[in-house]
């Protein structure tokens, strides 16, 4: 998490005395930055005109105020053919296209116009494989009492495929997010399986897959920048409490060309998808 808490109240209730110590401990601020959401995802088999980037400012953990940001000048150009898409300001920190022309194999690039600022971002949209099966058993995994879910894909020939997965179900607060790719399975057809473990979580929040169970997958084929982002991203989720630092600052590709300094928190990223939905037997 970006911004650090301003404080931290700690409150001892006295069994005996009913009395109440609130104890504020002064922790480090942060520079105030832009956050950029712009992830713009072609939903193989869809036209995927309709497209949008949400834009914010971080602030302290404890901060009920909206950092919702409009009156930006938001565009993501096709670098390939020149096409210029304009984003437009729903002034609640969302801006909107239903314009947008996937192009595979294409880079874009992103440019936002803030205070006075310019941040400017760049990714390349790479083909997605198709899924060809999805099914569930409990062999494969580290708990053979525990069901997989398992997603089965022909990798391409070509060498250097990237992939980024997504499962969410609805009982679960936060989606569980995977990242790979093809070096040790370049043209192959790959089964590629998912499994919650009672202790993947230590508060027990997050409940192994079960009959009944619905998930949602989305498979995206990224660029290698992004799976290098993604990745420490996810490996961090995986080994962080709420209250501890993150072992590394993690920077996204939106770049601040006005003063470098100010850089933006976030990631503009171009994919094609697939998306499933499986329920559990």
């Amino acid at each position: 998490m970006q911004n650090p808490i301003k404080f931290i109240a700690f409150i001892f209730l006295c069994t005996m005395g009913s009395c109440t110590d609130v104890i504020d401990v002064d922790v480090q601020t942060d520079t105030i930055r832009l956050v950029v959401e712009a992830s713009l995802d072609w939903e193989k088999g869809t036209s995927g005109n309709e497209q949008s980037i949400t834009l914010r400012t971080s602030t302290p953990f404890f901060d009920t105020q909206s950092t919702d940001v409009v009156g930006a000048e938001v565009t993501v150009t096709n670098d390939v053919n020149g096409e210029v898409y304009l984003f437009t300001d729903q002034n609640d920190g969302t801006y909107t296209t239903t314009t947008f022309n996937p192009q595979l194999e294409a880079s874009y690039t992103l440019e936002i116009i803030y205070d006075g600022q310019t941040y400017t971002a760049n990714d390349t949209m790479n083909p997605v494989a198709d899924i060809i099966d999805v099914f569930q058993d409990t062999e494969d995994g580290f708990d053979d009492e525990t069901i997989e879910l398992h997603i089965v894909f022909n990798d391409f020939e070509a060498e250097g495929d990237n992939y980024f997965f997504k499962y969410e179900r609805p009982q679960d607060l936060l989606p569980i997010l995977e990242s790979g790719d093809d070096e040790f399975i370049n043209g192959n057809e790959v089964d590629w399986w998912f499994e919650i473990n009672e202790d993947d979580d230590e508060e027990g929040e997050i409940k192994p897959l079960a009959p009944g169970d619905v998930v949602t997958v989305n498979m995206h084929s990224i660029s290698r920048p992004y799976y290098n982002y993604i990745d420490i991203v996810i490996n961090q989720l995986g080994g962080v409490g709420l209250f501890e630092s993150t072992p590394v600052a993690i920077k996204g590709n939106c770049i601040n060309t006005t003063n470098p300094d100010n850089y933006a928190h976030g990631y503009f990223r171009v994919t094609q998808k697939n998306t499933v939905i499986y329920t559990v037997e």
